[in-house]
């Protein structure tokens, strides 16, 4: 007869090998399932950052200024860190041969000031009311970049304008412009009309005859060039100079009147050849900015006493003696 003996459960290594196994194929797919799932945030993520940084996305995030700027500012002031910075315009209003090359450089070396030229020396941009407007708008819309523009944060921006470049015969509708767009005024004459007209008359000369190697330069940067311009000495036409001296003051007049209900300064080239720190801390206030030692490269021309730069000194002397502008015969070379 046979005896049948029921097999017994295995023991051992052989059976805990199934339980094993499952154990190490489920740790593996959990590492697996987190490693891939961390690659793909981190995909996500750099993606994201790259949009941003580049300007993208649908829905840019926009800059909240704690003090919002009085004007606010367009083209490059839009920069990040410039965004709230607050940006006045202003606009350096003289004449011909007034130091207004100078004071503007000067302002120029202020890292928080840009002013432009002479922006309406070209006369399409002042041909009519709406050409003068139109050129307004684009420099005041900050879409204007000349070698005036900064790497700093701007926060004054301008511009200079003569006299005789269209101002004067448009002058109620530019004062009502200024006023609108909030613009400040620097008023740069010169006290001693007589001086002014010398240099008028010596700039107008070197046009044609092109003293410096062939070409004509209105400010020079060495005292080399300054010193081949003062050589020449010219000659006034006496019996019209007291008239020319009147013409120039009644237009200094009318300008300072008819501009009168705008935010302005006025400023005098001598108040900044005798001392320059004063007279340009106050135009650093005026245009609301932080005051720094200005500098320029200009080199004055004309520094000899009156009777050395005239050609016709006596005749210049005898026409004005006696007279209400006798008083600029005494003026010292400045």
């Amino acid at each position: 007869m046979s005896i049948y003996y029921p097999a017994k459960s295995p023991k051992g290594p052989v059976a805990a090998f199934p339980l094993r196994s499952a154990l190490v194929f489920f740790v593996t797919s959990f590492g697996f399932y987190v490693c891939y799932f961390s690659s793909r945030q981190i995909i996500a993520l750099e993606t994201e950052a790259e949009t941003t940084a580049s300007g993208g996305g649908a829905e840019p995030t926009e800059t909240r200024c704690t003090n919002r700027p009085a004007i606010i500012p367009h083209g490059p002031q839009t920069r990040g860190e410039c965004v709230c910075n607050p940006v006045r315009f202003f606009v350096i209003v003289s004449t011909q041969r007034s130091g207004s090359g100078w004071v503007e450089a000067l302002l120029n070396s202020h890292p928080n000031v840009s002013s432009n030229g002479e922006v309406f020396s070209m006369r399409e941009r002042r041909q009519n009311l709406s050409s003068v407007l139109g050129t307004l708008d684009r420099l005041y819309g900050m879409d204007w970049l000349t070698s005036a523009a900064k790497n700093e944060c701007t926060a004054a921006f301008g511009f200079k304008w003569m006299l005789n470049q269209g101002l004067m015969e448009n002058h109620r509708d530019i004062v009502n412009y200024l006023n609108r767009k909030g613009a400040m005024v620097v008023f740069l004459f010169r006290r001693n009309t007589l001086r002014r007209l010398i240099s008028v008359v010596a700039n107008n000369y070197d046009r044609r005859a092109r003293q410096l190697n062939g070409v004509h330069k209105s400010h020079v940067h060495s005292k080399e060039e300054a010193e081949v311009l003062a050589r020449f000495r010219p000659e006034l036409d006496a019996p019209a100079l007291i008239p020319s001296i009147r013409t120039a003051q009644r237009a200094v007049r009318a300008c300072l009147r008819r501009f009168g209900s705008t935010r302005h300064m006025v400023l005098y080239y001598e108040d900044v050849v005798r001392d320059s720190r004063k007279a340009l801390s106050r135009v650093q206030e005026f245009l609301g900015v932080p005051a720094r030692e200005l500098s320029s490269k200009h080199v004055k021309i004309h520094t000899r006493p009156l009777p050395d730069l005239v050609g016709n000194w006596e005749e210049v002397r005898r026409t004005l003696r006696g007279t209400e502008y006798s008083r600029f015969l005494d003026d010292d070379a400045e």
